[in-house]
């Protein structure tokens, strides 16, 4: 069974998100305070992990930092904040998806099995991992183990910042929009989270690119997106 862990200090919100899921078929666990849910996060096998971020004690935002330190299980936030600040922050550190309250229990459980299902064809159970592997000039990615290595040094990414960057180093020289590129890789309506694609493509420039303001892959084609050169 799919084990959700759900860190929420609202405990209306927090056991309607549980109904809903359980109603799916899931297993969730839930926490109310931001220490609790780091040491479950760490302690549990949890498939995936919802947070909210205004949680007493430890914050929302520290929680993610840290829970992405050790895993890579995808991770939900489920705030109340709206400012796009906010949104960009929990992605710089590696949340996979942001939704705003008051929000849709449909709609969370939706985007929760789109993230579900990726992960595990990323980790290769719903199909044999790829064995590909792409070269151009000093970079290296092989998508069979995952790994990206730029002149010879093994790059940290994480795993979306790993699918964008297949996907654009799979289309060279093709441009595609923030929105294609976030409905691509996230599979969801990108209406007001098209941020996130600024993110991971500074991250990766700042990763990759001996001179991320002179970028030698990833380009800006200004006023349509980005494009894979090679």
């Amino acid at each position: 069974m799919t084990n959700i862990l759900i860190i929420e200090d609202e405990t209306t919100i927090a056991e309607l998100e549980r109904d809903y899921f359980e109603l799916n078929g899931f297993s969730v666990e839930l926490c109310h305070t931001g220490d609790e849910g780091l040491k479950r996060a760490l302690e549990g096998n949890f498939n995936l992990i919802i947070v909210d971020l205004m949680l007493p004690g430890l914050d929302g935002f520290e929680l993610c930092r840290r829970i992405r330190e050790v895993k890579e299980v995808p991770i939900l936030v489920v705030s109340a904040k709206k400012e796009e600040i906010d949104k960009i922050r929990t992605f710089n550190l590696g949340v996979d998806d942001f939704i705003t309250k008051p929000f849709s229990p449909s709609e969370l459980v939706a985007r929760a099995k789109a993230h579900l299902t990726r992960y595990e064809r990323l980790l290769g159970k719903s199909k044999p991992a790829e064995q590909d592997e792409i070269q151009i000039r000093g970079l290296h990615i092989d998508k069979g183990s995952r790994r990206v290595f730029a002149n010879g040094e093994e790059v940290a990414i994480t795993t979306k910042e790993f699918d964008l960057l297949v996907f654009l180093a799979s289309h060279p020289n093709r441009v595609f929009s923030k929105s294609d590129l976030f409905e691509r890789i996230w599979g969801m309506d990108s209406s007001g989270d098209i941020a996130t694609v600024t993110v991971h493509i500074r991250k990766l420039r700042g990763k990759l690119e001996a001179d991320p303001k002179n970028p030698d892959y990833i380009e800006t084609v200004w006023g349509a997106g980005y494009r894979f050169t090679v």
